[in-house]
C-alpha cells in the first residue's frame, strides 16, 4: 500500500547524467557539515582569519541562515548567487520572477547587515573557484541537497577546489541544514513515521541575522539581470527541451483528452498547449501591495518580509481585515482549497522552495498564533482553526519527507542507492541502472513504490538495457503533499519525468494502475513510448469503444473522507493477509522486507482518498490503438483482485494485435514470479527493438528484387 517503505533501493547510473556522485579525491578540500547548534556556538568566539563564500541557491533569505553565523566568525565574508543552466533547468517563467524578486530582496538584506551579494552567469564551479583565488577564501559554506542535480553541482564545485591549495590547506567545502529537530545523528532515527513521532523531538527555535564583516573593496558584484536577460540566458542553455518535447511537457492530460473529444464531435481542435493558459490570461487587477507579485499572480513571493506579512494573512484568515492586499490574499486562499488545507501548498509552496523563509520560521510563526489564540498554551487536541494545522502539517510533512531523502543519501548500509529529483516542489525518488541500451522505466501500482522490483531491476540492466525505476508522487519515500489525486495527475508525473530524467523515449512497464497509468502516457503522449508492458493491469478493455468520456471535477467528498479513514483502520489489522493473498503460488514472497516496512507518513490519508474517485473510464485499448503490435500484457492467471480469465478471453477474441502471456501467479507476477518475467520483458525488448531494423531490411531486400 502507500504507507509500505523498503530499507533497500537499486544502485544507480544514469546514462543522460553518467557523473556518479564523486568520492572525495585525496586532492579534493575537506567537506564538513553542521546545522544551527554547533553553528552558533562556532560563532561566538574570536573572528577568523581568511574569507569565507557564502553560494546561495534554495536558501534565499538571511533570516534563520545558520551558514551566515558560521561565516560571521571570518574576517571577510563574500555572498553569491549563481545563475546557473543545470539548476535552473526545470524553472518556468513565473518561477523565475519569483526567483528575481528573492534574490533582489537577498541582495538588499544583505546590505542591510552591511554586506552585499555577488551575481553572476555561468558554471557555479568554475565562478567559485576563481572567487575563491581572488579572494584566498578559506571555506564555501553551502546548504546540503536531497536533489541529484543539485548535489552533482556541488560534488563539481568540490572536485574544481581540489585544484586550489593556499600555503598549508585546500579550501573547505561546509554543507549546512537548517534541521526542525536537534538530531544528533541521522542514521539514528527510525524510518517509521509511527515510531519518529513517539520521540517527540522539540522543534528547534530559528536564527535571527547576525552582523557581517563589511563589503570587500574593488570586488565586482554584478548586476541585477532583468526577466528578459535571464530569459535569453536560459535559451542558451544546452539543457533547454526541442520544441516537440517542450510542447508535450506543457499540454495537459485534461486538455489532450478535450481536443479527442471536439474532434470526435466534427469540431476543430484548440490549438493553446493548456487548457489553464486560458485563465493566465485573464487580467487581473494588480493591488500596490499584493503578495502576488508575478504577471500571471498564482504565488506568494517577494522577500522575506513579504512573505512573512502574507503568512500573517494566511493565518489570521478568520479575523476579517480591512486591508486589501490580506483581502486578496483571503480570496485566493478560498479558491485553492481545493480539498481542506490544500492552499497553503498552492500558494506558499514556490517561496518555500526557494527558501525565502525557512521551514521552521514558517512553523514558529503558526506556533505563535496559536499561542496568542489560546492564552500561552497549546492544546493537546489539536490546532485551533484550520489555517493554523493547514501551515504546521504542510511545513512537517516537507521537513519528514526531506529527513527521509538526507538519510538516503549517507545510509552506507543500503545494498542500493536512490536519488530524488524534484516535480512540482515535490520529492520524487527514483533509481537507474545501466550504461547503455534502450531505456525501460518501470511504474509500480497503487500503495508500492520503486522497490516492489527489487528483484527485476538488475536482471533486466544484464539483458543490456537501461532501467529507470520511480516511487509515485503519494507512495514510498516520494512525499505526499496535500492535493487531489487523480490518474491524469499521475500520468503527467511520469510524462515529466521521461522528458526531464530519462531524457529519450522508453519501454513503459507498468504493475495493477501504474500499468493504467503508462498507458494514459502512452494514449496521450505517444512520441514518449515506445512501447506498453502491462503486469496485471488496472483498466478494461472494450470493444468498438470509440470516445472520450467528459471530464469531471474531482474534488473531497465526505464518502471518501470517511471512506480513507475506515480503508487505513482495515488495513492496519488486515494488510498481511491482503499482501499475502496477491502472492497464490509464493506466498514466501510476501516477506518481511515487504510486510515490516509499513509506515503511515503523512499524507497517507489524503491519498488513500483517490481510491474512491479514482477513473477508470477510458478503456486500455482506445489508450493503446496507436500501439498495435506494440502492447504486451504479461497476466498473473491467480489474481485475487482482478478477474483474469475475464480480461484474457476479451483481449484475445477482439484484440488479436496484443501480446499476452499468462503466468501461474497473483497480482504481482514481477515480483512473485521474477526470473520469468525478467525474462519475458528482455525478449520483448529485442524484438520491439529489432523490429525497425528488419522492417529496412525487408525493403532493401525488396529494392534489390524490384531491381533484377
Amino acid at each position: 500500500m502507500a504507507m509500505l517503505i523498503f530499507s533497500r533501493t537499486p544502485t544507480v547510473t544514469d546514462r543522460r547524467r553518467s557523473v556518479s556522485l564523486t568520492p572525495v579525491r585525496s586532492s579534493s578540500p575537506p567537506t564538513v557539515r553542521f546545522s544551527t547548534l554547533n553553528t552558533v556556538a562556532s560563532s561566538n568566539g574570536v573572528k577568523t582569519t581568511g574569507a569565507a563564500v557564502i553560494w546561495y541557491k534554495s536558501d534565499l533569505r538571511v533570516d534563520d541562515h545558520p551558514a551566515l553565523f558560521a561565516a560571521s566568525k571570518h574576517s571577510t565574508v563574500v555572498p553569491l548567487y549563481v545563475f546557473d543552466h543545470r539548476i535552473l533547468r526545470d524553472f518556468n517563467e513565473e518561477f523565475f520572477e519569483l526567483l528575481l524578486f528573492a534574490v533582489k530582496d537577498l541582495r538588499d538584506s544583505l546590505k542591510d547587515l552591511g554586506s552585499n551579494l555577488m551575481i553572476r552567469f555561468g558554471k557555479t564551479e568554475s565562478v567559485i573557484q576563481d572567487l575563491v583565488k581572488e579572494v584566498r577564501a578559506a571555506n564555501v559554506y553551502t546548504q546540503e541537497e536531497v536533489e541529484y542535480d543539485s548535489r552533482l553541482v556541488i560534488d563539481k564545485v568540490r572536485e574544481n577546489l581540489g585544484d586550489v591549495f593556499f600555503e598549508k590547506d585546500f579550501p573547505k567545502v561546509s554543507l549546512w541544514s537548517t534541521p526542525f529537530y536537534d538530531i544528533k545523528n541521522m542514521m539514528d532515527l527510525p524510518l517509521s513515521y509511527d515510531e519518529f513521532q513517539r520521540l517527540k523531538l522539540p522543534v528547534l527555535s530559528p536564527l535571527s541575522a547576525p552582523n557581517l564583516p563589511g563589503v570587500v573593496p574593488d570586488l565586482e558584484w554584478g548586476p541585477l539581470p532583468t526577466l528578459n536577460d535571464l530569459k535569453e540566458f536560459m535559451d542558451e542553455s544546452p539543457y533547454k527541451l526541442k520544441d516537440s518535447w517542450s510542447l508535450i511537457k506543457n499540454t495537459s492530460a485534461e486538455y489532450v483528452l478535450q481536443n479527442d473529444r471536439i474532434l470526435m464531435s466534427g469540431g476543430v481542435a484548440n490549438s493553446q498547449g493548456s487548457l489553464n493558459s486560458v485563465a493566465s490570461q485573464i487580467k487581473k487587477k494588480k493591488l500596490k501591495k499584493s503578495a502576488f507579485i508575478t504577471k500571471q499572480g498564482n504565488f506568494v513571493g517577494g522577500g522575506t518580509s513579504d512573505v512573512l506579512n502574507a503568512l500573517a494573512a494566511y493565518l489570521k484568515y478568520f479575523e476579517g481585515t480591512a486591508r486589501d492586499d490580506w483581502q486578496e490574499l483571503h480570496e485566493r486562499l478560498r479558491n485553492a482549497e481545493t480539498r481542506e488545507g490544500a492552499s497553503f501548498g498552492i500558494l506558499f509552496g514556490p517561496v518555500l522552495q526557494l527558501g525565502v523563509v525557512s521551514r521552521r520560521r514558517v512553523y514558529n510563526e503558526a506556533i505563535k498564533y496559536e499561542k496568542d489564540r489560546n492564552g500561552g498554551f497549546l492544546s493537546p487536541f489539536g490546532y485551533s482553526c484550520f489555517t493554523i494545522a493547514s501551515v504546521a502539517d504542510h511545513v512537517c510533512s516537507r521537513e519528514w519527507y526531506h529527513i527521509l531523502a538526507s538519510r538516503s543519501q549517507v545510509d552506507s548500509t543500503e545494498r542500493y542507492s536512490t536519488r530524488y529529483w524534484r516535480w512540482k516542489g515535490h520529492l520524487i525518488q527514483y533509481a537507474v541502472m545501466g550504461g547503455e541500451g534502450p531505456a525501460i522505466l518501470l511504474v509500480h501500482g497503487f500503495g508500492a513504490f520503486l522497490e516492489h522490483y527489487r528483484d527485476n531491476i538488475t536482471d533486466i540492466v544484464e539483458g543490456g538495457n537501461r532501467v529507470w525505476a520511480i516511487t509515485l508522487v503519494g507512495f514510498g519515500r516520494s512525499e505526499k503533499p496535500n492535493v487531489v489525486y487523480t490518474e491524469l495527475m499521475w500520468a503527467e508525473l511520469l510524462r515529466n519525468f521521461i522528458i526531464d530524467v530519462v531524457g529519450e523515449p522508453v519501454h513503459l512497464v507498468g504493475n495493477s494502475f501504474g500499468g493504467y497509468f503508462v498507458s494514459i502516457v502512452a494514449g496521450l503522449w505517444p512520441a514518449l513510448a515506445k512501447s506498453v508492458v502491462l503486469l496485471n493491469s488496472a483498466g478494461h478493455y472494450i470493444p468498438g469503444y470509440s470516445s472520450v468520456p467528459p471530464s469531471k471535477e474531482r474534488k473531497t467528498t465526505g464518502i471518501a473522507w470517511l471512506g480513507a479513514r475506515g480503508l487505513s483502520f482495515y488495513l492496519r489489522l488486515s494488510f498481511r493477509n491482503l499482501v499475502k493473498r496477491c502472492y497464490p503460488t509464493k506466498t514466501d514472497r510476501a516477506d518481511k522486507g515487504l510486510l515490516n516496512e509499513m509506515s503511515y507518513d503523512p499524507g497517507v490519508l489524503v491519498v488513500l482518498e483517490s481510491i474512491f474517485t479514482f477513473d477508470p473510464s477510458i478503456p486500455l485499448n482506445y489508450l493503446l490503438k496507436g500501439f498495435k503490435r506494440k502492447v504486451l500484457i504479461i497476466q498473473g492467471m491467480k489474481d485475487p483482485i482482478s478477474d483474469s480469465k475475464t480480461k484474457v478471453t476479451v483481449v484475445k477474441k477482439h484484440f488479436k494485435e496484443i501480446a499476452i502471456k499468462e503466468l501461474d501467479a497473483g497480482h504481482c507476477p514481477h515480483d512473485e514470479l521474477p526470473e520469468e518475467v525478467n525474462s519475458i520483458i528482455r525478449e520483448w525488448v529485442i524484438n520491439i527493438e529489432s523490429e525497425p531494423e528488419i522492417l529496412k531490411q525487408t525493403a532493401k531486400d525488396g529494392s534489390r528484387i524490384a531491381a533484377t
